[in-house]
């Protein structure tokens, strides 16, 4: 940072040019890099989307490929959403609802300018194109190229750090999930009994939802769990609350700590957490007791998660959901108590690992934020 400031000192001392998006970048139509078949295969060109989801797969088609490299990259921006992707390799596009922006000459720095579009906080309110109207209409500042650079070099070592961080994790859950497999694969092996969830538990509950229009029932002290917070992980609190006059008045029930609960509604359906407190929860949750004496709860929650895919392809109607029934039904395998806690162990450790390559990339995010914000906050043309 102190580099940065005597640069600015020494080649802006009375503050910085600013210039629209539309200034400094121009765009291209995706018309002619659309692929003609959404029949994607695994390997081949990449077919992105400036949204969230951004690789959709591959196609094999040969015509139509917008070529982009680490000298020529590529900015797409969904010109709906506004939201963008830096793109240096080669790809084709899934629709026209996108443009394709480049710099208008050499007297920027390409990279600068995404990051600097990284800082614009910009919701569209409107289902409208966006760019020649309104996004390319928004100011950034434009110091030397000589600092743009240099804010660069800062800014793409914790890109580089936060990069390296994700293709580890990504490598570290695969590992996981392959481990999980192999640990998990008994059936037949002598000594394990294959049972249905039902019969491993001494109570399979599910709970309810206060009336919502009645403010009495909510803002309480009791923990009051929702599909959305059933994630693969322990719950250790509750977004919502609700009142001892809320429970008694609806489905909802207290269930004890270390309960494996299963979604089963909507988007969530499969996932499973275990609750690490008593709380109650509303009636999309499957909420499995576990007899003890029979499978330790751990190895139950490690079975199920085990089998989230296949859960998810026995959901129901428009919305995918599954039942109580359904989730009883589901078979485990079930070893004696110890080699259970033996594959427990084993299971946790990596899962302790994944954890921490998590924390460390969330602090590397927000450590690049933080950065990225302090680098580009230069005085407006109007102060």
């Amino acid at each position: 940072m102190s580099q940065i400031n005597e640069l600015i000192e020494k080649l802006c001392p009375n503050g910085v040019e600013w210039k629209t998006l539309g200034e400094v970048l121009k765009y291209e139509q995706p018309t002619k890099y659309i692929v003609e078949s959404n029949d994607y295969s695994n390997e081949g060109t990449p077919v992105l989307t400036a949204g969230a989801t951004f690789l959709l797969g591959y196609t094999e088609e040969i015509n139509g490929i917008y070529t982009a490299s680490k000298d020529n990259p590529v900015i797409i921006f969904d010109d709906f959403t506004t939201s963008f992707h830096w793109v240096d390799f080669d790809f084709k596009v899934k629709s026209s609802a996108m443009k394709m922006l480049k710099p208008i000459n050499k007297k920027v720095n390409f990279r600068y300018v995404y990051y600097s579009m990284c800082e614009i906080k910009y919701i569209p309110v409107e289902h409208s194109r966006q760019w020649i109207g309104t996004y390319s209409q928004f100011p950034i500042p434009l110091p030397p190229l000589e600092i743009q650079n240099r804010i660069v070099e800062i800014l793409d070592h914790f890109t580089n750090l936060t990069a390296n961080l994700t293709a580890e994790l990504a490598l570290r859950r695969k590992q996981f999930e392959h481990f999980r497999e192999k640990l998990l694969s008994l059936d037949g092996v002598e000594g394990v009994e294959m049972k249905t969830l039902g019969e491993v538990c001494k109570k399979v509950t599910s709970g309810g939802t206060p009336n919502t229009k009645n403010p009495n029932y909510y803002n309480g002290d009791i923990p009051w769990l929702r599909t959305q917070e059933v994630d693969f992980a322990d719950i250790t609190d509750t977004g919502v609350k609700i009142t001892n006059e809320g429970l008694e008045n609806s489905s909802a029930k207290w269930i004890p700590s270390n309960c494996v609960i299963v979604a089963m509604y909507g988007a969530t359906v499969g996932k499973v957490a275990i609750n690490k407190i008593p709380l109650t929860t509303n009636q999309a949750c499957c909420n499995l007791e576990i007899n003890e004496d029979i499978a330790l709860y751990k190895f139950v929650y490690y079975c199920i998660e085990n089998q989230y895919n296949y859960i998810k392809s026995l959901g129901q109607g428009c919305q995918t959901n599954i039942n109580a029934q359904i989730v009883k039904q589901l078979q485990i395998p079930v070893p004696p108590l110890a080699v259970q806690q033996s594959i427990v162990e084993q299971l946790d450790k990596f899962t302790v690992l994944i954890q921490n390559i998590e924390n460390e990339l969330a602090l590397r995010q927000k450590q690049y934020e933080y950065y990225r914000e302090k680098l580009l906050s230069f005085p407006s043309p109007s102060l």
